[in-house]
């Protein structure tokens, strides 16, 4: 499981925005609260991959979320905005420009996902840790590149949670 799914899961907008255009902002949030000098994402991350936190750990990440809510709201920041104006300007930039390096390296990332991911389900390396980290970060990178070129399910996902918040109408 790679930190982004760790993270994610304990403390949901800190994760989305250490993937993002704040993600040195979350990681200072975190580190605060874990007690980690380097306030940096790889720093943040090296905790994080270990797998040893400890409870007091969770509870401090879950008070990191707290502030960093805090921290978006005091400065009028839309954490979901700046997420979908970072993949709006890659976009545009790859319609102005019409480089190929975008398409190669999506190429070259999902042929790597899959290529390890096939490795592992037939050899007996399933277990390698490196192998594992291998694939959990070209897994969020593949998950990236499929948001890039066929758009993000947020909508959709913002959808189905109003509707199952909805008051059904009878007639």
């Amino acid at each position: 499981m790679d930190f982004i799914s760790v993270i994610k899961g304990l403390a949901p907008m800190l994760g989305t925005a250490l993937a993002g255009p704040l993600g040195g902002a979350a990681a200072s949030f975190i580190a605060d609260k874990l007690g980690i000098e380097t306030k940096t994402i790889e720093a943040v991350t090296d905790v994080l991959n270990s797998g040893k936190l400890t409870p007091e750990q969770i509870i401090n990440v879950k008070l990191a979320e707290i502030e960093f809510k805090k921290f978006l709201e005091t400065n009028k920041i839309d954490l979901e905005k700046l997420n979908l104006d970072n993949t709006k300007s890659a976009r545009d930039m790859q319609i102005a420009t019409k480089s190929w390096v975008p398409a190669s390296l999506s190429m070259v990332i999902t042929i790597g996902f899959f290529g390890i991911l096939g490795f592992m389900m037939t050899s007996e390396y399933v277990s390698s840790e490196p192998l594992l980290v291998m694939l959990g970060s070209l897994g969020t990178a593949w998950v990236a590149i499929v948001n890039y070129w066929f758009g993000s399910s947020f909508g959709s996902q913002k959808k189905d949670s109003m509707l199952a918040s909805s008051v059904p109408t009878t007639k």
